[in-house]
């Protein structure tokens, strides 16, 4: 998908997995709007907070060769 097509139809979300228009990036991954509202008021104690820790750890901090 070319830059253009991702305009066209949104970036897929790191955390919910569909193809979403407005978000963030976090480094290289995209986390739409939803998921991280979602993500800002989930509780340390609700099961969904582990969820949201288990998808946040596949971003990785980009390689900047020196």
């Amino acid at each position: 998908m070319d830059q253009q097509d991702s305009l066209k139809y949104g970036e897929t979300c790191i955390i919910c997995s569909h193809q979403k228009e407005i978000g963030i990036h976090l480094y290289t991954s995209f986390i739409c709007s939803d998921c991280e509202k979602e993500m800002i008021n989930t509780e340390t104690k609700d099961p969904s907070y582990h969820y949201y820790v288990q998808r946040l750890k596949v971003i990785t901090t980009p390689h900047i060769p020196s």
